[in-house]
């Protein structure tokens, strides 16, 4: 389509009017940003998504540097206006923080691009993932290794008990910056801590409604993995247990060990991967955030999808009708189904039982970490650590199948795309 002069005019006219009241919006064509972190080189990339392909073309600028080392998520608050990068660090352990571990605030500002701010420092060490809460006014974020009681009656030292740590700041929404939020219910010495603890060897977390939800590697004595429950705030940001204890993870086979790799969900529907057996275990949450186990406890993925194996990241896509693993196996002994790949299955709510996608699973590039839906909801892009891609398809809403993009599905990026994140408008 063509637009006349005037048409031409009154379109400049607005994107100045746009620019002079501080705010940004998409370019013509372009639906949403994209974000991709690589810890090969602690950069992040920028892509604006076209609307009509989904196709992904650079954005001036990109990329930019993490400020930190060895980034392993990326967030963006609501609004679209500020992003943050969660840097674990090298080198970190329970006795200190690693060189370059910090949480990157940055502004985003015309066609997706990246302005530094500044940096902050969570209370734990190794930091492994973090969250917003639903209203984008808090972030929480998780590392393996909590604080431990410190020579002077404080828990500000070396850790001692193997456990993990949330530590939670408000999100200013005119500039992004983070402040401290301190636990109200836990004083030492009168002090609030500034923390809140949770299993041990925490892996990921994830916010459902006013729920989060930690899953940790380490054991309980029946030698199950956990899940740390707590209740959001939203008027504080405090979080709250209201389950006691932590929530054991029932093994799909007795006896066999689990290798929980992820924690993801969408409405009332948490589900987690187990690379060690190749399964799903799915959840309901319930209004105090206590977790029942859906229809069956667990799906076999290998029944589904033979010869895939080891997933470790999960999407329920916008409407709660599809789900989609990202399975990391990509060895070259394998058959080419077994390859790294994307299982797609349909989400019966009324049973709640799962069933495969015809055509599924899909190919994507070698060690998919991470899955995204686009603001309009057409398009599926995974990040691919070993690969140092990203693979995108266009989504079928009617069936949940994903086809290939018109114009090429599969674009470069920083090497080892550890994880990405997509926004739509900027206000």
């Amino acid at each position: 389509m063509k637009l006349s002069f005037i048409g031409r005019w009154s379109l400049a006219l607005f994107a100045s009017l746009a620019l002079g009241l501080g705010t940004t919006s998409c370019s013509v064509g372009t639906i949403g940003y994209m974000w991709v972190i690589g810890q090969e080189y602690n950069q992040v990339a920028g892509f604006k998504i076209d609307q009509y392909s989904g196709n992904l073309t650079s954005v001036v600028g990109s990329p930019w540097a993490t400020e930190g080392s060895v980034p392993v998520a990326i967030l963006v608050r609501s609004g679209g206006r500020y992003v943050y990068i969660i840097n674990q660090g090298e080198g970190g352990s329970s006795q200190g923080r690693g060189a370059g571990q910090s949480i990157a605030e940055y502004s985003v500002g015309g066609d997706g691009i990246l302005t530094f701010q500044q940096s902050y420092q969570s209370e734990g060490y190794v930091s492994k993932w973090a969250q917003m809460d639903s209203s984008g006014n808090y972030l929480m974020v998780l590392d393996e290794y909590a604080p431990g009681l410190g020579s002077n009656g404080l828990y500000d030292g070396p850790n001692t008990d193997g456990n993990g740590s949330i530590t939670v700041f408000q999100s200013d929404p005119n500039t992004g910056r983070l402040n401290l939020i301190t636990n109200a219910q836990t004083q030492i010495n009168a002090v609030n801590l500034p923390f809140w603890e949770v299993g041990a060897s925490p892996v990921m977390s994830k916010t459902l409604g006013s729920c989060l939800y930690t899953v940790n590697a380490g054991t309980n004595a029946s030698g199950q993995q956990t899940i740390t429950p707590f209740q959001i705030q939203a008027s504080s940001g405090q979080l709250l247990y209201t389950v006691t204890g932590n929530i054991a993870i029932n093994q799909s086979s007795p006896g066999v060990a689990t290798n929980i790799t992820s924690i993801n969900g969408s409405e009332s529907y948490i589900f987690l991967t187990d690379a060690a057996s190749n399964v799903l275990y799915g959840y309901e949450s319930t209004s105090a955030c206590d977790l029942t186990a859906l229809n069956g406890g667990f799906t076999n993925l290998a029944n589904f999808f033979p010869g895939t194996q080891d997933p470790d990241y999960s999407l329920v896509e916008s409407t709660g009708a599809y789900l989609y693993v990202a399975n990391y196996s990509n060895s070259s002994t394998l058959p080419q189904s077994a390859y790294s790949n994307l299982s797609a299955m349909t989400l019966n709510k009324t049973n709640q039982e799962l069933e495969p996608i015809v055509g599924s699973p899909y190919p994507v590039g070698s060690g998919p970490t991470c899955i995204v839906e686009d603001p309009s909801n057409q398009y599926i892009y995974t990040s691919n650590y070993t690969a140092g891609t990203v693979t995108g398809f266009q989504l079928n809403p009617a069936t949940g199948e994903l086809s290939d993009l018109t114009k090429g599905s599969t674009f470069p990026t920083v090497g080892k795309a550890s994880c990405l994140v997509v926004s739509g408008a900027i206000a």
